[in-house]
């Protein structure tokens, strides 16, 4: 009972050191997960799939304005630890690789982190936690970081659903989603490439202004099962 209290800069040592790259957390979770499954408390009937906005510990005034960044440019042994680990991840799909798009601020402290005003107040750097529900028994049965953009958010959701599938034996029959999740290529890799019933509002970009048609514009031809455009084509 004598022992001194650890320091409170211990916990944050210890998570980027011991824990930084290994598996310890993951194996936990899952875990846990699988303890939910065996007592009937996880199914594989419905689950949902959503992005909750954490707020990076980022200063906006610690930045760099993106017409001035060039990460390329960076040497990574002249640079601190959130830097390298930063110029590690602009292949991976879950960050740097998820857009083209140059974020507006690169932050300085964090420069992995995504400037957003996704929430309609003003921007700030935040990542996106991305939630695999059990719909059945309000369960998580996994998540995924990433940027908060939504190229990044689609594309952990393919991840947490191949993985439940790979180490849990678990597949949804329907995924449950708000539009973010709507582009064409997600509904067709849950139909087409995993026999998933995507129950997602589907982004609707009919009402052009291009000069090109729009939808309504259309004619069906149910004989043919082809649709007729306004040119007669």
């Amino acid at each position: 009972m004598s022992n001194p209290i650890l320091d409170h800069s211990t916990f944050s040592k210890i998570r980027h050191g011991r824990f930084r790259d290994g598996a310890l957390l993951r194996h936990v979770f899952e875990t846990v997960v699988a303890q939910c499954i065996e007592a009937d408390l996880a199914s594989d009937q419905r689950y949902a799939a959503d992005a909750s906005i954490i707020a990076a510990d980022a200063n906006r005034q610690e930045s760099t304005p993106k017409a001035d960044g060039n990460p390329q440019a960076i040497d990574p042994n002249e640079a601190p630890r959130a830097v390298r680990e930063y110029l590690d991840t602009l292949d991976h799909a879950a960050s740097g690789a998820a857009s083209p798009v140059v974020p507006k601020f690169i932050s300085h402290s964090d420069p992995a982190s995504q400037w957003t005003g996704a929430r309609g107040s003003p921007a700030y750097f935040a990542y996106s936690t991305n939630y695999l529900i059990d719909t059945d028994n309000a369960a998580i049965l996994d998540a995924e970081p990433t940027r908060s953009i939504r190229q990044a958010e689609v594309g952990a959701v393919r991840t947490v659903i191949d993985r439940v599938q790979e180490r849990l034996d678990l597949k949804p029959e329907r995924l449950i989603a708000d539009t973010a999740y709507g582009s064409g290529p997600m509904p067709d890799w849950l139909v087409e490439k995993r026999g998933i019933a995507p129950h997602i509002p589907v982004i609707d970009k009919s009402g052009r202004k291009d000069g090109t048609f729009e939808r309504a514009d259309f004619t069906f031809d149910a004989e043919n099962d082809l649709y007729i455009c306004p040119s007669g084509k």
